[in-house]
């Protein structure tokens, strides 16, 4: 199918606080790279997930959004159907705007996720950790199914099946290779920030892995990295997950 090329297109971001986002600049440059000079994409910062109805209604030309921090979740009740993936994650970080004007989430985080990891694993990564249990990490954990790792998550609040952050030592690192960091501990100004895990008990066996991208290198992954463990960022994630993104709002 091909691209429209005529009639003016908008796509953009829902979040809060997000003048900092990756997505605006990537697809701005995308559509100048590519000859898209009918789209645009703008950033959308609602104070209340209850501002979606009237961004829709003031911005008729959306074709598709993203949506990130804290809404992944809080969106669902606002969309006209989920697709299946979407559905059984339970969060939702991409919306297309049908012809018929219908409201559709999907869930491409996964995706970006399972295909950035994947090059790293060894035959010994059996078991992740992952670290906080929003939206994002939902994404995550139905990227681990896929992959047939076995997951954890750790929380500061008391939650079914989570291990909570005082309780993680020697053991749990020898047991978990993979330490997946879902929060946004250690985000861009707060860099000083990191998760409160025993980082000692990192090793050259492990991966840590961080969703923030920027800054490039979080304190996270600079503690990893003295252990000798294997570090990714979260940009190859983001930027696969927005070209799946583009290809969704496309039907390509």
């Amino acid at each position: 199918m091909e691209i429209e090329l005529t009639k003016n297109r908008v796509f953009g971001l829902i979040g809060k606080n997000i003048s900092y986002s990756f997505s605006k600049k990537y697809f701005t440059e995308k559509f100048v790279k590519e000859g898209f000079s009918n789209c645009s994409f703008e950033n959308f910062d609602l104070a209340s997930i209850a501002q979606f109805p009237k961004l829709l209604r003031d911005n008729p030309n959306i074709n598709g959004l993203n949506v990130t921090i804290p809404y992944k979740e809080k969106i669902i009740p606002y969309l006209d159907k989920l697709s299946k993936k979407a559905a059984k994650i339970g969060a939702v970080n991409c919306i297309k705007i049908t012809k018929s004007g219908k409201i559709k989430g999907y869930n491409t985080d996964y995706y970006g996720f399972k295909k950035a990891l994947k090059p790293l694993l060894k035959p010994h990564h059996q078991k992740a950790l992952i670290l906080g249990t929003g939206g994002a990490s939902k994404a995550v954990a139905f990227a681990l199914d896929e992959l047939g790792i076995v997951y954890t998550f750790v929380s500061r609040s008391k939650k079914d099946a989570c291990l909570d952050y005082k309780f993680l030592n020697a053991t749990t690192f020898d047991n978990y290779q993979i330490i997946i960091n879902c929060t946004p501990l250690g985000t861009f100004p707060n860099t000083d920030e990191f998760p409160p895990i025993p980082y000692d008990y990192f090793t050259q066996d492990h991966i840590a892995f961080d969703l923030i991208y920027n800054p490039e290198e979080t304190v996270f992954l600079k503690k990893a990295k003295t252990k000798g463990s294997t570090i990714k960022n979260g940009y190859e994630m983001l930027v696969l997950q927005a070209e799946k993104g583009w290809r969704t709002w496309n039907n390509l």
